[in-house]
């Protein structure tokens, strides 16, 4: 798989900022070039993540699953493994031990009373699927408190985000389910008050399958609708009846590519639609925007 070739180099540099920044304690107060993974609870953020890499690897579950900043650095590689940050030089090449880790640090900062911190995660997963290519996965946007979450959890998680989206040189990648309304996508509704000219967002449609029959997602995915700089990009997730069944994911990209050439609404726009493509374009995209930045400071 390749990409940007030549700009390949700068995602890792950028790569190696953040780390350094995550271990001296001040990740959250720079503006490095980055894309932030912005959704709603159900919105289907984690099963996008997870067919980039192949794997499941994220928490899963009920209520907030994410409840701290997990920078995923993905690095294309000959051999496939995870290393975090904090348990350097350990590779787990076991994905599930990846899940696993994700969920005991998490709860070693936050308890395990579903609260949140900003304190990020840094895991850096090696594949030949991947892309280079680095994202910032965020909570998932919520409005009620569950069991014994802080009564102002929607705030606090409202406030991470912004933390993050708000600086100038993040990219947002805003991933809104085909079966709510569109209109009133809290993901869309955040971006929109740090890049109200959509300059910076890049739109991901999730669950177009899901639709209600004789309804589409086409104006929007044309870009007509809620029009961004960046446009938008459609995407098919696994069931949760396949991520139950483990249905292999590169199977599931196969029934993503199957589903919009046979589309009516999308058959003719299948080309810059799917998985594969939005890793593609997010790949050129950060080089880019580093690239773009990088003139500027010189």
């Amino acid at each position: 798989m390749a990409g940007n070739q030549g700009m390949e180099q700068l995602i890792p540099i950028v790569n190696k900022l953040q780390d350094a920044f995550t271990q001296l304690g001040v990740s959250m107060g720079l503006d490095l070039p980055q894309i932030a993974v912005v959704g709603g609870q159900s919105a289907g953020k984690s099963s996008v993540l997870e067919n980039f890499v192949g794997r499941d690897f994220l928490p899963r579950g009920s209520g907030i699953v994410t409840r701290r900043p997990l920078i995923l650095q993905l690095i294309n590689s000959v051999s496939e493994y995870g290393e975090f940050l904090h348990c350097k030089g350990h590779k787990f090449v076991d994905f599930d031990l990846i899940r696993k880790e994700i969920e005991d640090d998490t709860d070693r900062i936050t308890g395990i009373n579903k609260g949140i911190s900003p304190v990020p995660i840094n895991l850096r997963v090696y594949s030949p699927h991947v892309l280079n290519l680095t994202l910032i996965d965020l909570p998932g946007i919520t409005k009620v408190p569950v069991g014994d979450q802080p009564v102002d959890i929607e705030q606090q998680i409202h406030e991470m985000i912004m933390t993050y989206i708000k600086k100038d040189n993040c990219l947002i990648l805003a991933v809104t389910p085909a079966n709510s309304d569109l209109a009133n996508s809290d993901a869309l509704k955040l971006a929109k008050e740090v890049d109200p000219e959509g300059v910076r967002t890049i739109g991901v449609i999730t669950k177009l399958d899901l639709m209600d029959d004789g309804t589409d997602a086409r104006e929007i995915l044309e870009n007509k609708l809620l029009p961004l700089r960046r446009g938008y990009i459609g995407v098919v997730n696994r069931s949760q009846k396949d991520i139950d069944g483990r249905k292999d994911i590169r199977a599931a990209l196969a029934a993503e590519r199957k589903f919009f050439l046979g589309h009516p609404a999308y058959r003719h726009i299948a080309e810059r639609m799917g998985t594969p493509f939005l890793q593609r374009i997010l790949n050129q995209q950060l080089t880019n925007h580093i690239r773009e930045i990088g003139r500027a400071h010189v």
